[in-house]
């Protein structure tokens, strides 16, 4: 199947992301670039600076029993994406189908990718098999949508992330976890299908939307009891057949609120989704309230949940309370879930950072945040994330690694938001006592941290970085002009190409 050429040759993935989706559009991905805009709509700015996004994708495949993952893609980005997975715990090999400027314009890289999906569909291994373009292929309209629905029983899944058309890597889970309940419900629709595991029939489920803390899950599971309701398998899920159980639940919780295309497989079921989470005393009873609403749960059953669970919480609440000042950013998608804790737990929390944007399933939480006078920056940069941070001079700042690293130079605790708090809980009871224990410990450093700042006074910071030096390093002649004329050329030869 021969694949038109890219508009901008090249250009390759470096060319600009303006011009990688023009390419993608003339090289016959119009329809793919409008679903992923309106899915994952852009900021302000150009997109937040994340690690490339397919690294989302991929993290959900080879989190999955029985799933193989291929990649198609720029060999630098693919041993970058390889080796991010492997620092992040991946046991499972990465199959990579390279390609040069002849195989990509001929359409060979097509028949490539299908050869190598052929080979490796064997059901004795597999259930399922992920197939992922990166920019480059996308930009030049490689059609995986043509690859076989399935091989000797075992699925193919196709899916595009390009790094100038999904912002995050947060949503690049949504990109594979949709197209994987789309699969599913067609399934489950045209006949019986594989029961997922450990699932009572009578029980009435509750789907979660989001990769959570796996102590999580079993807190939500107590929270819902009472209700009368249990826990469906999660999404993204670990096998195959759990998106079986997950369609059958009778309400979703996104939870992360980012999970455009997975909820529209949802709704298509039937299914009605409920937004925010159970954290602190007032999300978790308005979290109840809602899931029993959806669900159809008596009043009864819902004041006796409650009952059971808001004491609890306020209990853990009161026993740590938190004084202090924070920031808060990050790009997982919990972020705002995070700041209704600090704030029920005693913290004033002036603004909150996430890279995620504004959906439906997120606004009680901005609502309930705007209220207590908290600013919620969607798609926020990390420009915007240092500017809050030096406004507010918070007595601890939560955030990505270069913010902390910021904060860190300006004498400023702080806390790295993806291992330090995504690593713990954050519902119900032991999500109050954790936050708030780990929140309380670091608040107790701002003196530490202003004798070390007196301490080094003078060491270390930019144009002096570095040892034995006294002065500023002296620039070599002509430097940065050489380099000033040798970017213009690149850039007018690209446009040349371009052209």
């Amino acid at each position: 199947m021969a694949v038109d050429p890219p508009a901008d040759r090249g250009g390759g993935c470096h060319g600009g992301q303006e011009k990688l989706r023009e390419a993608a559009r003339a090289a016959g991905n119009a329809e793919l670039m409008e679903r992923l805009a309106a899915d994952y709509p852009r900021g302000p700015h150009d997109q937040p600076q994340s690690m490339c996004p397919a690294f989302g994708s991929l993290r959900v495949g080879l989190r999955m029993r029985r799933v193989a993952t291929i990649l198609s893609g720029s060999a630098c980005c693919v041993y970058g994406l390889t080796f991010t997975s492997h620092f992040y715990g991946a046991r499972r090999t990465v199959g990579y189908v390279p390609f040069n400027s002849e195989t990509l314009v001929t359409g060979k890289l097509y028949e490539d990718i299908r050869e190598a999906v052929h080979r490796i569909a064997d059901p004795k291994d597999f259930d399922a098999v992920v197939v992922t373009n990166l920019c480059v292929p996308t930009a030049s309209g490689v059609p995986l949508h043509a690859l076989p629905k399935q091989i000797n029983g075992v699925r193919i899944i196709g899916i595009d992330v390009p790094g100038f058309g999904v912002p995050t890597h947060a949503e690049a889970k949504d990109v594979l976890a949709g197209a994987m309940l789309r699969y599913a419900r067609m399934e489950a629709e045209a006949g019986p299908v594989a029961r997922p595991r450990h699932l009572s029939e009578q029980e009435r489920r509750v789907a979660l939307l989001g990769e959570l803390f796996p102590g999580d899950p079993p807190g939500i599971a107590a929270l819902i009891a009472p209700l009368g309701l249990g826990l469906a398998p999660q999404t993204p899920p670990r096998e195959w057949r759990d998106l079986y159980g997950a369609l059958d639940s009778v309400v979703v919780a996104a939870v992360h609120p980012f999970y455009t295309a997975a909820v529209r497989e949802f709704r298509a079921a039937g299914r009605p989704v409920v937004g925010s989470g159970p954290v602190g005393v007032e999300g978790t009873a308005a979290w109840l309230e809602a899931i029993a609403a959806a669900a159809h749960v008596p009043t009864a059953l819902l004041d006796a949940a409650k009952a059971k669970a808001l004491p609890a919480i306020a209990a853990a609440l009161a026993a740590a309370p938190i004084r202090g000042r924070i920031t808060v950013s990050g790009y997982e998608g919990s972020e705002l879930l995070v700041a209704r804790l600090l704030i029920e737990a005693g913290a004033e929390v002036p603004y909150v950072g996430t890279a995620c944007p504004h959906t439906e399933w997120s606004e009680p939480d901005r609502a309930w945040l705007a209220a207590r006078g908290c600013h919620v920056q969607y798609r926020a940069s990390l420009e915007q994330d240092i500017a809050a941070m030096k406004e507010a001079k918070p007595d601890l700042a939560v955030g990505t690694t270069p913010l902390v690293q910021k904060a860190k130079e300006m004498g400023l605790p702080a806390l790295y938001f993806t291992n330090m708090i995504s690593a713990r809980p954050l519902f119900g009871v032991a999500g109050a006592a954790s936050l708030a224990a780990i929140i309380a410990n670091q608040l107790r450093n701002r003196e530490r941290f202003d004798r070390m700042v007196a301490f080094f006074d003078g060491v270390g910071t930019p144009e002096r970085a570095g040892y034995g030096w006294r002065g500023v390093p002296p620039d070599h002649p002509g430097f940065r002009e050489r380099m000033r004329k040798l970017r213009a050329a690149r850039a007018k030869a690209e446009e040349a190409i371009g052209t």
